[in-house]
C-alpha cells in the first residue's frame, strides 16, 4: 500500500524507470537530460532500476534546476553496484539541483538502495532545506540505515519541522516507510521523539528492523501524538508480550486506524489478550488486522474474533501461522461466525501448534539474551520515561497448554506462585477496609470442622462485612450463618461503601466466593447468579465490560494466561453458577454472553468438525 500511495496518473513527468542502465557520465544521461529540458513542467522524474554515477547525477541535477514546479523524487533501486563513496555525491547533487530550482517536494522515495550512514551524509542539507517543507511521504524501505543512520535521520526532520514551522509552513508528513533498515532500539527511539514532534503521521511502516520491547515501547510512546494514524505497520519485530501492552495503549489515542500489521511479532496468546481488550471498544474503521505467526494459541485467536464482532468495515483478519490446532481452527471459524463480516478471516494455511518444539523456551531465552547483547553493545539503560518496573515482568511459556488439560489436574497450580492477576489502579487504603481485614484475619476463623470462632469463642454469625472482606472462599456453614434475611442486600451494601476498582474487586470476588458453594447450595447460586449480573451491570456502565470478562475468564480457566495465578475457588462450581447467569434473559450484553458461550463450548465440544 505505502509503495503505491503516491499518485502520478494526472501530472507531467519524465519516466526512465527498470531499463537497467548504467549512467557513469553526463553523456550516458543525455536522454535523461533532454527530456527534461524539452518539457515545459516536470512534477515527476521515475528513474529507478537504473544505477547513477556521481557525472550523471550532476548533469541531472543541473537540468532539474530549470524546474520549480518539480513535486516528486522517484530515485528508488538507483545505485546499484556504486561504492558508499559515490552515493552521498550523486545525492547531494540531485538535492542542490531541486534546491537552486526553489521546487516544493511532496513525495521523495529512495526505498532500495543501499544508503546506510553514508548515504545520509548526501541528503542532511537537502532533508534541511525548504525544497522539503511541503514534503507529504518519505519512502525510505530497505535502505540499511541502521541506528547511526535512522538517528541521523532522526534529527534532519527534527530540523526540517523547526525550520518549516520558522518560516511560516508547518510541515505536514503524512506517510513514513522505513522498513528494513536494522534501525534496532537506538534508532526506534530517535524516530520515536520525531514521531512524538510532528504528529501528523497517517501511515507508518517500519517492518523488520530488529527492533525489541525496548524500542517499541519508544515508539508507542510516539504514535500516541499522531491522531490521525491510518496505518501502522511493525511487522517482523519482535515486540513479545510487553511490547504488545504497549502497542494496546495507542489504540485508544488513534481512533482513524484502517490497518495494523504486527504479523510476525512474537507477542504469543497474553500480547493477544491486550490487543484484544484494547481494540474491542475502539478503531470501528478497521479493515485489515494482521497477527499471523504470532506463537498465539486458540484463546487468544478467540479474544481477538471477539474484538472484531462490531468492526463493519473489517475485510481482511490474517490470524495464520499460530498455535491454534485443528479444534482450535475450527471454534475461531465458529465464532468468526458470529461477527458482522465473517470472510473477512483467511485461511490457515499454516498452523504451528503441532510442531511443539522442546526449544521454544531456549529459544524465548535467547532471543531475551541476544537483546540484552544488543543493548549492552549500544551502551543503553531502560529509560526512566516508561519505568524499568514496566519491564520486569515475568514470562512463561506453555506451549500448548488447552483449557481442558489445565482442569484436568489442579496439582498442576500447586506449585505456581499467586498473582492477583486483576491489577488495579490505587491499592485498598478505605479506612473501613483496613480495619475489617483485620479484624477478620485477627479475630475470626475456623477449625478444621468449619466452626467460627470469633474472639477465641464458638459463634454462630458471621456477618456480611467479614463475608465480603475475607481473603478466602467461604464455608457452606459461614454463607448459612450469614446475619441477614436479605443476603444480597447485606452484601451490597458493604460492597457500596467502596468506590472505582475497590467496589468492582469485591463485587467479583464476592460473586466468586458465593459461586464457590452453588453446586451445594441452591440459596449460594441464587446469589451468585444475582452478583454475576450486579458485576457486569457495573462493569457496562463503566465500560469495564471486557477487562472483567477476561479476569473471570482466567480464574474459571477458561483463558489461557502465559501469566499464570492459582485460584482458591471451586471452577466447576463457579462455571456451573455462570452457566445459570448466562440463561438470563437480563444477563449484561450479546458481548458477553456471546463470549462466555463461546469459551463454555470449548468445554462441551471435544471434536468439533475442521471446517474453512
Amino acid at each position: 500500500m505505502a509503495n503505491l500511495s503516491y499518485n502520478i496518473m494526472a501530472e507531467e513527468g519524465v519516466e526512465f524507470q527498470d531499463k537497467a542502465l548504467t549512467w557513469d557520465t553526463a553523456e550516458h544521461v543525455k536522454d535523461v537530460v533532454e527530456a527534461l529540458n524539452k518539457k515545459k513542467n516536470v512534477h515527476f522524474l521515475k528513474l529507478d532500476g537504473n544505477t547513477l554515477g556521481v557525472p550523471a547525477a550532476k548533469a541531472i541535477g543541473e537540468a532539474l534546476q530549470r524546474h520549480p514546479e518539480f513535486r516528486k523524487a522517484l530515485w528508488k533501486n538507483l545505485f546499484t553496484r556504486r561504492l558508499k563513496t559515490e552515493i552521498p555525491e550523486a545525492l547531494k547533487h540531485l538535492g542542490a539541483g531541486l534546491i537552486v530550482a526553489g521546487a516544493k517536494l511532496t513525495v521523495l522515495d529512495l526505498s532500495d538502495n543501499a544508503l546506510g550512514p553514508n548515504g545520509m551524509l548526501g541528503l542532511e542539507e537537502f532533508l534541511r532545506s525548504p525544497v522539503c517543507y511541503t514534503l507529504q511521504e518519505l519512502h525510505l524501505n530497505n535502505c540499511g540505515l541502521g541506528p547511526e543512520g535512522g538517528t541521523m535521520l532522526s534529527n534532519a526532520l527534527l530540523d526540517l519541522h523547526a525550520n518549516a514551522q520558522k518560516a511560516g509552513t508547518p510541515l505536514k508528513l503524512r506517510i513514513f516507510v522505513a522498513g528494513r533498515n536494522r534501525l534496532e532500539n537506538v534508532g526506534a527511539k530517535a524516530m520515536a521523539n520525531t514521531f512524538k514532534t510532528l504528529k501528523t503521521l497517517e501511515e507508518i511502516t517500519m517492518p523488520q528492523n530488529s527492533i525489541y520491547h525496548v524500542g517499541v515501547a519508544a515508539l508507542a510512546e510516539g504514535f500516541k501524538h499522531n491522531p490521525n494514524l491510518r496505518v501502522l505497520n511493525l511487522n517482523d519485530n519482535t515486540l513479545s508480550v510487553k511490547g504488545a501492552a504497549k502497542i494496546a495503549e495507542v489504540f485508544p489515542h488513534t481512533p482513524l486506524l484502517r490497518e495494523i500489521n504486527f504479523g510476525d511479532c512474537l507477542i504469543k496468546t497474553d500480547g493477544a489478550y491486550h490487543f484484544a481488550d484494547a481494540l474491542e471498544h475502539s478503531q470501528e474503521h478497521l479493515e485489515v488486522v494482521d497477527l499471523g505467526f504470532n506463537d498465539i494459541n486458540y484463546d487468544g485467536g478467540l479474544m481477538l474474533v471477539t474484538a472484531m464482532q462490531n468492526k463493519t468495515k473489517l475485510k481482511v483478519l490474517n490470524l495464520d501461522g499460530n498455535c491454534f490446532g485443528k479444534s482450535g481452527c475450527a471454534q475461531i471459524v465458529h465464532g468468526m461466525a458470529k461477527c458482522k463480516n465473517p470472510a473477512a478471516l483467511q485461511g490457515f494455511d499454516e498452523d504451528h501448534s503441532e510442531d511443539e518444539d522442546d526449544n521454544a523456551d531456549e529459544d524465548d531465552d535467547d532471543d531475551e539474551e541476544e537483546e540484552d547483547e544488543r543493548e549492552d553493545a549500544e551502551g543503553e539503560e531502560y529509560s526512566t520515561e516508561y519505568g524499568e518496573d514496566d519491564y520486569d515482568e515475568y514470562e512463561h511459556d506453555h506451549g500448548n497448554d488447552t483449557t481442558e488439560e489445565a482442569d484436568e489436574d489442579d496439582e498442576d497450580y500447586s506449585n505456581v506462585a499467586e498473582e492477583t492477576a486483576y491489577v488495579t489502579v490505587n491499592p485498598y487504603t478505605t479506612k473501613i477496609f483496613d480495619e475489617t481485614v483485620t479484624s477478620t484475619k485477627g479475630d475470626t476463623a475456623t477449625n478444621n470442622n468449619g466452626n467460627i470462632f470469633a474472639n477465641g469463642k464458638p459463634t454462630n454469625a458471621f456477618s456480611a462485612e467479614q463475608f465480603c472482606l475475607s481473603q478466602t472462599p467461604c464455608t457452606q456453614q459461614q454463607f448459612d450463618s450469614l446475619e441477614a434475611d436479605n443476603k444480597l442486600q447485606a452484601l451490597q451494601n458493604v460492597i457500596n461503601q467502596f468506590s472505582d476498582d475497590n467496589h468492582l474487586l469485591l463485587l467479583i470476588f464476592t460473586t466468586l466466593k458465593c459461586s464457590h458453594l452453588s453446586k451445594t447450595s441452591k440459596a449460594a447460586l441464587d446469589l451468585a447468579v444475582s452478583l454475576y449480573q450486579a458485576t457486569f451491570d457495573y462493569a457496562v456502565k463503566t465500560q469495564q465490560e471486557t477487562r472483567v470478562l477476561d479476569y473471570y475468564l482466567k480464574q474459571l480457566r477458561l483463558l489461557h494466561s502465559e501469566e499464570p495465578f492459582k485460584s482458591d475457588y471451586d471452577v466447576k462450581s463457579c462455571r456451573y453458577a455462570l452457566r445459570e447467569a448466562l440463561s438470563r434473559q437480563q444477563f449484561a450484553n450479546d458481548n458477553v454472553k456471546n463470549t462466555f458461550k463461546l469459551f463454555l463450548e470449548k468445554l462441551d465440544v471435544s471434536n468439533v468438525p475442521y471446517r474453512l
